[in-house]
């Protein structure tokens, strides 16, 4: 039988031609890293960086991201040539880029710094720019620095193709060429929704998570204070990276013991709110079961999501559980019953939240989860930003040994610690659901169909005589597909869990960052494996919640105080007109406001910027450009029921197609204003 295999040759050696959709890949799979910035496998090829050039015999010098291999092809990863050209295209990046390298966050994961090292790059020969632009610091969750960006586009398309959000974007020309929010409004202005994933590939300190940890060693340095710390699930799974230990290794217990070193008075497990999470939530979901809806019934466990919706499809607000996140439960039942427990005036306990997530900063600030004008949960640092406080501490991390939770906060099942991956917070639902339903324990409790790190997951499962259609899915590009379904009313499922992030908290834009594949998969069996070894795996066989309920909850599940304590409500954050940007500027004492809708990333972007454009030309042929002033205005790409072109003058909203109608209602407001 003839051979059909096909191979190439790659520094002389032979190599077969699989699945791999470019040079790039062949070469890392014999082994080879080339350096590059902007290729990852979870997005589209940009080819921006020039750093993975390599030379394929009788056609030159090519970039291996965006090549196809073919059948034959003869390359070389390596020559005095490349060599060179790869240590310019460094050089240009670091004579571009602000070099405060000791003092950067990202300082020891640094791509630029590593490259530079790895490709002995000692000089820099060309002069550096000296204009540097301002930090966005607006974000609650994000500090953007355009000064150390290298154009490489990562944080474009993750925000545009994993997440369908284009919160971000290249602006400008050749040399002005720069990453920014449209416009180059600040991140808080736009549709960002603060999930961190933009900062997780970013490759140098250009976009980072916000840090809080100089605000918790001061409340730790406080001699009034009692400062608590309540660590999330994916943070045990993570945080050895930090460290250079094995991904996905439950290391909860060291972490316990560092925070008590460092000062922390009391270290409690956010897997407690997490069962009391579902306690309330699989309780509201059975009630809707038994009313007959409103179906589906959303998770609400992931604040990026969540602003996601209420920004996007706030008709869907009444499908969002009611349910706060683990995170600001634990934070609104720390400071309801631990004044109790440990007689520490309310204000004097300070709750510090340790997540993988940086969208938790934002939910942490919002004005709802403040009680008497405090907030419920005082600060957020990520699994990175507690491995730097420990770093700084000079603890030995990995000698230490591991110690327990304190009680009873500190109490979980492995329910709980399943939160933190994709599809966790569905199967501990059901667990509980299924068993009420039933009214029986059920011999198998798992619930293999919800795993798995695919954005969509679906099932069906039988419970007494009804079957209820299941649905996970992580990302938001993937949410806006069923949320489209469930807004147009064709959703087929009853219960659908949403998250944020590709695999969920597990990848959070607050974990160590990690180039690592298979870094996913093992944090995700790592909460898996600790769920097996757990003494109790169902939310509502956690004696300490149920004792929780009784002492502060009136003693069961969505009673009055558990609605004011572990409940929330939502707001519509879906106004055409919430962002805006001036494009033209009137004169005049009083003037007329027009605004017009634009929303980047959308397949009517272009009918937007025509119509922007036939409102300056309009106001200009009648003479009136000084009496009117023009904004861009932003609606979310992916608002159901909102136009690209739509244009608002003074109260009025019409579409920017009908110029003679927009004509017509400029004047009258011209004459109504005089």
């Amino acid at each position: 039988m003839e051979n059909t295999k096909k191979t190439l040759t790659i520094n002389g050696h032979e190599v077969e031609i699989g699945s791999e959709k470019n040079l790039l890949e062949m070469i890392r799979k014999i082994g080879i890293e080339l350096p590059t910035f902007c290729y990852h496998s979870e997005l589209s090829a940009y080819g921006a960086c020039r750093l993975c050039l390599v030379e394929v015999e009788g056609r030159g010098i090519m970039a291996s991201c965006s090549t196809a291999p073919e059948a034959g092809m003869k390359i070389r990863t390596d020559s005095k040539q490349l060599r060179e050209m790869r240590k310019i295209n460094i050089e240009l990046l670091l004579a571009n880029h602000k070099r405060e390298c000791p003092s950067c966050i990202r300082s020891s994961t640094c791509t630029l710094q590593n490259l530079a090292r790895r490709l002995g790059v000692e000089e820099i020969r060309y002069k550096q720019v000296t204009d540097f632009e301002p930090i966005d610091e607006s974000s609650p969750s994000l500090t953007r620095d355009p000064n150390k960006c290298v154009l490489c586009g990562d944080c474009v398309r993750m925000c545009k193709e994993v997440q369908g959000i284009g919160a971000i974007d290249f602006t400008h020309r050749g040399s002005h060429s720069k990453v920014a929010p449209a416009f180059e409004a600040d991140l808080a202005s736009v549709e960002c929704i603060n999930c961190g994933q933009c900062a997780q590939v970013c490759p140098t300190g250009a976009l980072t998570p916000k840090q809080e940890r100089e605000d918790v060693w001061k409340a730790i340095y406080d001699p009034n204070k009692v400062v608590v710390a309540s660590i999330a699930p994916a943070v045990r799974v993570g945080i050895g990276e930090y460290f250079n230990m094995p991904a996905g290794e439950n290391l909860a217990g060291k972490l316990v013991a560092a925070l008590r070193l460092m000062g922390f008075d009391y270290v409690y497990d956010t897997t407690f709110a997490a069962d009391m999470t579902i306690v309330e939530e699989a309780e509201e979901f059975l009630r809707r079961v038994e009313a007959g809806g409103p179906f589906p019934m959303f998770t609400s466990c992931c604040p990026g999501w969540v602003k996601y919706a209420e920004t996007n499809f706030p008709e869907l607000n009444k499908n969002l559980s009611t349910c706060r996140s683990p995170q600001q439960m634990f934070g609104s039942i720390a400071k309801e019953a631990l004044p109790t427990i440990l007689n520490v005036p309310r204000e004097n306990i300070v709750v510090v939240s340790i997540m993988p997530c940086t969208a938790k900063k934002f939910e942490a600030k919002l004005d709802k989860f403040k009680t008497n004008g405090i907030q419920d949960v005082d600060y957020v640092i990520t699994t990175a930003e507690v491995g730097t406080m420990i770093h700084s501490f000079g603890i030995h991390f990995a000698e230490l040994e591991a110690e327990a939770f304190d009680m009873p906060l500190g109490f979980g099942t492995g329910a709980g610690v399943i939160f933190g991956t994709s599809g966790g917070v569905m199967e501990a639902a059901l667990r509980y659901a299924a068993e009420k339903i039933n009214g029986k324990v059920p011999h198998a409790i798992e619930f293999p169909a919800v795993r798995g790190s695919e954005r969509f997951k679906e099932t069906e499962i039988k419970a007494g005589d009804k079957t209820l259609k299941i649905a996970v899915v992580n990302t938001l590009s993937e949410a806006r597909k069923v949320a489209e379904e469930a807004a147009a009313g064709k959703s087929p499922y009853h219960f659908i869990e949403v998250m944020a992030c590709p695999g969920g908290c597990v990848c959070g834009g607050g974990q160590p960052i990690t180039t690592e594949r298979a870094s996913k998969t093992k944090r995700m069996n790592g909460l898996y494996k600790t769920d097996r070894n757990m003494q109790f795996q169902k939310s509502q066989d956690n004696p300490t919640v149920v004792e929780c309920y009784e002492k502060f909850l009136d003693g069961k599940p969505n009673s009055h105080k558990a609605h004011e304590l572990l409940h929330t409500e939502y707001e519509n954050r879906d106004s055409v007109f919430d962002a805006r940007y001036p494009v033209q500027k009137g004169t005049a004492p009083k003037c007329v406001s027009v605004a017009v809708c634009v929303t980047p990333a959308n397949d009517a972007e272009h009918k937007a910027e025509k119509v922007l454009t036939d409102m300056i030309t309009l106001t200009d042929t009648l003479g009136v450009s000084a009496k009117v002033d023009i904004e861009a205005a932003f609606a979310p790409a992916s608002a159901a029921g909102r136009k690209a072109g739509e244009v608002m003058i003074g109260s009025l909203k019409l579409d920017g197609a009908d110029m003679e109608s927009v004509r017509k209602a400029l004047e009258d407001e011209l004459a109504r204003l005089a």
